[in-house]
């Protein structure tokens, strides 16, 4: 008790000058924190969405299972010698379709090849294409997306008409009617015809996020001090309006992968000798009751792949939608 009424016969005694005193020096005190005063974020850096977002991401365990995974299926199609050694091409018809071996963990298929080799090996297409596919939509239907919704008028117009055409247009049967009557064995008539009918999804999320972005007071006011089209659309619009689009194609890039799978699987989308998944499994239906070991494995690494992706795009969606939060 004495020492309180000290305390207090001490503020008194220094007036409003020194309560003044007292609370700027508390005040430096807390900018001085490196936390800042919540703890959450260092003191005079405003939080972003993209900050938020990472630091979502990385407490959350579906993120960082599906980076992982997805993590070593890129070392693996970079470097699949790393946990492969054997040739994918090189078979041995004398051991077509039997089981699991010392050195030879998923058998060997209907032509004697190690099934194990060339699972490892199936990564490298699937996850090119993938990649590839997904950079070439997202590419293509951010442009026009952004230049329809940003001008509008007869060209928006337009798209929207060309969109509902290519919409109307089914997936699978594109490609078997396209890509029947290509004869190469490369992956780029693949990723040419998914970029072909794929872009319109993407075209759909930038075209309504360049609206709503447009609108926005820092635009009216970039334009209002004479910023060109250009400046506006690169560096207030297209900032604020990519995150949609990053999701969508996070999400869409398994799909990618399982439709390329889908096409080989028909006998329209990749060709021997390419080393696929869906090749494999087209090839392993046919035996499916004898040596069903030959289905399997290359059937669960397309499952594990299309799934990391998912759920990879879902944590992104969740950590970049504000509403979530």
């Amino acid at each position: 008790m004495p020492e309180q009424y000290e305390s207090e016969g001490a503020i008194s005694s220094a007036g409003m000058g020194g309560a003044m005193d007292l609370a700027v020096t508390e005040a430096e005190t807390l900018e001085r924190t490196p936390g800042g005063p919540d703890g959450t974020a260092p003191a005079g850096r405003p939080r972003s969405l993209w900050s938020d977002a990472w630091r979502d991401l990385r407490r959350n365990p579906v993120f960082i299972i599906s980076a992982l995974v997805i993590l070593f299926l890129v070392v693996i199609s970079i470097w699949p010698s790393l946990i492969a050694s054997g040739n994918p091409l090189k078979c041995d018809l004398a051991k077509a379709q039997e089981g699991s071996q010392p050195g030879h963990p998923f058998g060997y298929d209907g032509q004697g090849c190690d099934v194990y080799t060339r699972t490892v090996y199936g990564t490298r297409i699937s996850i090119s294409v993938g990649v590839l596919a997904t950079a070439g939509i997202a590419v293509l239907g951010s442009i026009l997306g952004g230049l329809a919704g940003y001008f509008g008028g007869g060209m928006d117009s337009l798209m929207s008409r060309i969109t509902d055409i290519f919409f109307a247009i089914p997936v699978v049967l594109g490609g078997l009617v396209l890509l029947s009557v290509v004869t190469s064995n490369t992956i780029w008539p693949v990723i040419g015809f998914m970029v072909l009918l794929g872009w319109t999804q993407v075209y759909r999320i930038a075209r309504g996020s360049v609206i709503t972005a447009k609108q926005n007071d820092y635009v009216q006011a970039a334009r209002a001090l004479g910023a060109s089209d250009s400046r506006i659309l690169l560096r207030h619009i297209a900032p604020n309006a990519v995150a949609p689009v990053i999701v969508v194609a996070t999400i869409a890039l398994g799909t990618y992968i399982a439709l390329e799978a889908t096409l080989s699987y028909l006998g329209v989308g990749l060709k021997p000798p390419t080393v696929s998944w869906g090749i494999d499994i087209s090839a392993a239906s046919a035996y499916i009751r004898n040596a069903p070991h030959m289905l399997l494995w290359p059937a669960g690494a397309l499952a594990v792949t299309v799934l990391a992706f998912i759920m990879l795009g879902d944590a992104v969606r969740d950590a970049l939608d504000p509403k979530l939060r």
